[in-house]
């Protein structure tokens, strides 16, 4: 009997295993095999396979088993095999009918007394059931979030006999409903930032356009405190960025209802993190922090502090906006499409500049720490934005009191929705062969672009991203042309 599997096809491409079983008459030969390079835990899955058929009142064959999964060349790991395995052997055993099995997807784990465990992916399971139009069978505990995604039917079996007679048509399981609803964002609000008004302004043109930012000054100054602050100004992600980022963050573990919630991510690696933890790797390549933060923000903080190979790798995915993994015999390829916000000192004491402590690093030292990070990485980083100290005075007793991220989110918001309707996407993401339509230049803001450039050195790619600032300045101001002041703040955040 064959039984399809869809594990995470809608993710990592890769064609669905099939599980067959074959019991043949035994002549002494082994009882039960598994073969299609099975890893521990899949070969354990016979003896959770037996004792679950054996105490849920079913007969265990006494023949010889054959399970295989193919495709033979794919390495299979994980307990998620059990439940497909069990039912194929119910099934050539004459115990299930076998016509109840066809257009349905089984994933779960087994217990020793037969009742199902939840397992990882079962968001990617469900997006990719869906798309063949096929029910999917879970275990109960994450039925509610495969629900979620649009039209699929998900069974949600408490265990294999309940399962069986649901199968055999006497006793009917109802669908799953979704455990999830649209919730609110729930981020740092901005108006627990005092003063920086530079750097709150900086915070709202990396929302409106999509654009990477960089923090810079001494320590203590709010670089981190900012930062956190951008999710809740971004707009909402929309149902397939939300789903996306559900999907890609259960393939570590199964989801507990409670952190079902639709929103931003927020990812902060510490600057110890290997290249492996920031863009996925592994035997089998799991997601990184950047795939994580699909859709939301990748935080980098001290980034001098990172090695020199992990800030590298970045490069590609924050052109790309998805990472490849490749390994021996197949290539996955995750969606990245974050934004990279960088807080660093000035200098390794982190007072140079400063107006209250004098710094004590050499210039070589100085030269030194800010080598660590590569040109060609700060060249991808839209805005480059001092952050000062202020005084105890402004601290304690404020001018005024800062927006809040409600009111700047609507501008955000506004200004997206613009984006949206004239190119589809936002104003980071503009291919080049766009520039020249999308941000057209009049005769003086041209001239002054291109002596502004010369004089700074700006590479294609720096040129590039300072128009798409500027596309954004106009955005947020709803104009629908590049004006002189929109290109010269978009100058003025270059390094």
């Amino acid at each position: 009997m064959e039984l399809s599997f869809i594990y995470s096809r809608a993710l990592s491409g890769i064609d669905a295993p099939l599980v067959k079983v074959e019991t043949h008459l035994s002549n002494g030969l082994p009882a039960f095999n598994i073969v299609g390079l099975p890893e521990i835990a899949v070969r354990e899955s016979k003896d959770r396979v037996r004792s679950a058929i054996l105490n849920s009142h079913f007969a265990f064959p006494d023949r010889r088993i054959t399970v295989n999964l193919a495709p033979a060349d794919l390495p299979k790991e994980g307990g998620r095999f059990d439940l497909p395995i069990a039912l194929g052997i119910l099934s050539a055993s004459g115990q299930v009918a076998q016509d109840r099995l066809a257009q349905h997807e089984f994933l779960a784990e087994l217990a020793l007394d037969g009742s199902l465990r939840a397992v990882p992916g079962v968001i990617a399971a469900a997006i990719a059931a869906s798309s063949e139009s096929r029910q999917l069978v879970v275990a109960a505990a994450c039925a509610p979030t495969a629900a979620i995604i649009p039209d699929s039917k998900v069974i949600a079996a408490p265990d294999i006999l309940a399962l069986c007679a649901h199968l055999n048509g006497s006793e009917n399981i109802t669908a799953a409903q979704a455990g999830l609803a649209a919730m609110a964002q729930e981020h740092p609000d901005l108006c627990d930032v005092v003063g920086q008004e530079g750097a709150r302004r900086a915070l709202e043109i990396a929302a409106g356009g999509g654009h990477n930012l960089l923090l810079w000054g001494p320590p203590g100054t709010g670089k981190t405190l900012l930062a956190s602050r951008l999710p809740g100004i971004l707009p909402p992600p929309t149902p397939r960025e939300a789903l996306l980022g559900l999907a890609l963050r259960d393939i570590y573990n199964p989801f507990t209802e409670g952190d079902l919630v639709f929103q931003r991510p927020f990812r902060n690696p510490h600057h110890s993190a290997s290249a492996a933890a920031l863009v996925g790797g592994g035997s089998k390549p799991l997601p990184g922090e950047i795939s994580l933060a699909h859709g939301g923000v990748l935080f980098l903080d001290e980034l001098p502090e990172f090695s020199r190979h992990c800030l590298e790798v970045l490069r590609e995915p924050m052109e790309s906006g998805e990472i490849t993994l490749a390994r021996a015999s197949h290539r996955i390829t995750y969606p990245a499409q974050f934004q990279l916000v960088a807080a660093m000192n000035p200098c390794p004491c982190g007072y140079l500049g400063d107006s209250d402590r004098a710094c004590h690093c050499t210039p070589e030292q100085i030269q030194r720490y800010r080598s660590r990070v590569s040109g060609p990485l700060l060249d991808r980083i839209d805005l480059h934005v001092q952050v000062s100290r202020l005084t105890p005075e402004q601290l304690l007793t404020p001018a005024t009191v800062g927006e809040p991220s409600s009111v700047v989110q609507e501008r955000v918001h506004r200004c997206r929705t613009v984006q949206e309707a004239r190119q589809g996407k936002p104003n980071s993401q503009l291919p080049p062969d766009k520039l020249a339509n999308i941000c057209s230049l009049g005769e003086e803001e041209n001239k002054r672009l291109i002596a502004a450039a010369t004089r700074m050195h700006l590479s294609a790619r720096g040129l590039h991203r300072t128009l798409r600032v500027a596309r954004t300045l106009a955005d947020l101001e709803q104009c629908k042309s590049i004006g002189m002041t929109h290109i010269a703040e978009a100058l003025a955040y270059r390094y």
